[in-house]
């Protein structure tokens, strides 16, 4: 139950709660696109960090030359290498596990005194909120283009 002022106090209130809320709500919904963005972005390194180490494992149990264990790396075992990070599998079929990602984006080599098989991959990330995040004139727009790169390291077997 609302008291009543003689003023009209009480329908000047409800005027300042639209004015709030008319502030606060651009600011809460920029906190919610970032927070979302971000959930993105970690999502899309956890797969992309997922597929380097699958890589990485595949090319060390293939690229192991005898009983010696020195390592050599082929165009057969680097497009295969390839196909399985940006696909998920070495034929290279089906769409990219994450887009833009292409087997060019892999590098495979042989690091360690030749011991161990090294996968990498530098991928830039698409942002849901567009290229740019515009300061609308409060200095030059922030651009969300941010390249990931992950590697991993495994002995060959």
């Amino acid at each position: 139950m609302s008291r009543r002022h003689p003023s009209g106090m009480l329908r000047l209130e409800r005027g300042l709660a639209t004015v709030e809320m008319a502030i606060a709500l651009p600011l809460l919904l920029l906190l919610l696109f970032v927070t979302a963005e971000f959930g993105h972005l970690l999502s899309e390194y956890d797969t992309l960090d997922k597929a380097v180490r699958d890589g990485a494992r595949y090319a060390a149990s293939v690229s192991a030359q005898g009983s010696t264990g020195f390592v050599l790396i082929t165009s057969s075992i680097q497009s295969a290498v390839g196909n399985l990070v940006a696909y998920g599998n070495v034929d290279g079929t089906g769409a990219p596990l994450l887009p833009s990602l292409s087997p060019s984006d892999v590098s495979v080599t042989a690091t360690g005194n030749d011991l161990y098989v090294e996968v990498s991959v530098t991928y830039t990330y698409a942002p849901w909120l567009g290229d740019a995040l515009q300061t609308f004139g409060f200095g030059p727009s922030m651009q969300l283009n941010i390249p990931l790169t992950t590697s991993c390291v495994m002995r060959a077997l």
